[in-house]
């Protein structure tokens, strides 16, 4: 049995110690530094060197949600007490995003042009469009007010008494029956946004997870104004506000512990560095491959896990601003195929495999840093595999999804003609927010709880970003705040 190497204790006077040690610097970890940062312990964020050479904008999420209205973003930046000249810089935008199928494009933002453009576009009648919007508004409503109230993770292997109700009032939740019932171009319609908007693997997000997410956009968007620093800058400036430090990881590096305390040390330089806690905030997966290439320090057990994952690839391209299309929102998703049978099902929505909806691309748009009148577009998409191993080689699927996403800019944007660059960069092995996506452990993923602890013999966590995937974006950031907040109670 694997288990952290245990160093000996005449190593612990040049070790370097913290109140806590996270590994990754992706939201989840980020907001997890300050809310626990915020009552006076001292953290260290560990992140890979490949994350730091990302270009920003490919750092940034798809889609930002929840600005007015008591949104969970609004509610994470405020409680994180980001100054308020930085939040200043976020605007509230009418247009959520875009999404685009031969032969529609459809706006999705405002309650009332949403549904008129289900309507315009033949996905629905008048009175079935109007119905669908405001039911799903209300589910997602629910699902909003139930997230800000919710524990959201819990310490230990304590299981919650039972799932929460069904019924609140006189709403029921979970997805809508207009939407769950859905067939056709509607289905795909509403199919893509769930799978652009989360960050599942092979799991389909749960009915309530589903709801909230359906319901983000037609609320509108959020945008910021100007150059960075964006969201993952600011969270970043308000780490270090708090006198959390960073540490660059350019190679190998190898779990360890000194006197009780778990760390990692680093093999070239010779440094350890240790907290009272030890935070995982990137995939098991990716961190056992990448802790284990040495047979002599193998990777410890828990960070075995048997659950499926897929790959999902993020492009940066650069175009001109001036051949983009009239009337082409800053996020747009490109809906995929669709699944076999065509409804998504109240009890697992896009299904129990949401490989059925593959090629389901989002785009967004942000103004180049680097060349003045062009923008560059971030796509994600997901790899058709399910499975990977150490020795798999991912770079001919990647230049084949390359090759597709490509074409289907093209398609998107008909007089770029040559004037679409495609730029090349090196991803992150395991500090990423894309990369491989885990599924989620049995029975965690909202609305149940998740469990963050990992290890019950050492002070070892796991920000469980899987478990979090259905909710996209705001999972991370409660994953995070409510995460920090459970570590930052034990600490103390």
């Amino acid at each position: 049995m694997a288990e952290i190497s245990r160093l000996d204790s005449s190593e612990a006077p040049r070790a370097r110690r913290w109140d806590a040690l996270i590994l990754g610097s992706g939201i989840p970890a980020l907001v997890a530094a300050a809310r626990i940062g915020a009552t006076g312990q001292r953290v260290l964020v560990v992140e890979e060197e490949a994350r730091t050479m990302l270009p920003p904008a490919a750092r940034e999420p798809f889609f930002l949600a929840g600005l007015r209205d008591e949104g969970i973003l609004d509610a994470c930046l405020r409680k994180l007490a980001v100054p308020l000249i930085d939040r200043r810089r976020l605007s509230h935008e009418r247009l959520a995003y875009q999404i685009a199928a031969d032969p529609y494009r459809i706006d999705i933002g405002q309650p009332i042009a949403s549904a008129e453009e289900l309507v315009t576009w033949g996905l629905a009648k008048p009175d079935d469009a109007q119905t669908l919007i405001r039911r799903v508004i209300e589910s997602s409503e629910i699902e909003r007010e139930l997230l800000l109230d919710s524990p959201f993770v819990r310490l230990g292997r304590r299981m919650s008494a039972s799932r929460p109700a069904q019924a609140i009032g006189n709403h029921r939740r979970g997805l809508p029956g207009d939407a769950a019932s859905a067939t056709g171009s509607l289905r795909q319609v509403l199919a893509a946004q769930i799978r652009g908007l989360s960050n599942v693997a092979t799991q389909a997000p749960s009915p309530e997870a589903q709801a909230r997410l359906l319901g983000l956009g037609l609320a509108g968007g959020v945008g910021f104004s100007g150059d960075p620093p964006w969201l993952l800058d600011l969270l970043r400036k308000r780490v270090t506000s708090l006198y959390g430090d960073f540490r660059t990881l350019s190679g190998n590096f190898e779990m360890v512990s000194v006197s009780g305390q778990p760390g990692i040390r680093v093999p070239r330089s010779g440094e350890i560095w240790l907290g009272r806690a030890l935070i995982l905030a990137a995939p098991r997966s990716a961190l056992r491959e990448s802790l284990g290439a040495d047979a002599m320090h193998p990777a410890p057990d828990f960070l075995e896990t048997t659950t499926n994952r897929r790959y999902r690839g993020v492009f940066l391209y650069r175009v001109p601003t001036a051949v983009l299309p009239e009337g082409m929102g800053a996020r747009v998703i490109l809906p995929g195929r669709e699944a076999d049978g065509g409804q998504l099902d109240t009890g697992t929505g896009l299904g129990a495999d949401v490989s059925g909806v593959d090629g389901t691309i989002t785009i967004t748009a942000f103004p180049s840093q680097t060349h003045p009148g062009h923008v560059d577009l971030i796509a994600r998409s997901m790899l058709p595999v399910t499975e990977g191993t150490p020795s798999l080689d991912l770079s001919a699927e990647l230049a084949s999804l390359r090759r597709s996403i490509t074409e289907r800019l093209e398609a998107l944007m008909p007089f770029c003609g040559n004037r679409l660059l495609s730029i090349a960069f090196s991803p992150p092995a395991w500090d990423s927010d894309d990369g491989w996506l885990e599924d989620a452990l049995p029975g965690m993923g909202w609305p149940a709880e998740i469990d963050i602890r990992l290890s019950s013999r050492m002070p070892i966590y796991h920000l469980d970003r899987a478990a979090a995937a259905g909710l996209g974006l705001e999972g991370d950031l409660l994953l995070g705040w409510r995460g920090g907040d459970a570590i930052a109670e034990q600490l103390a």
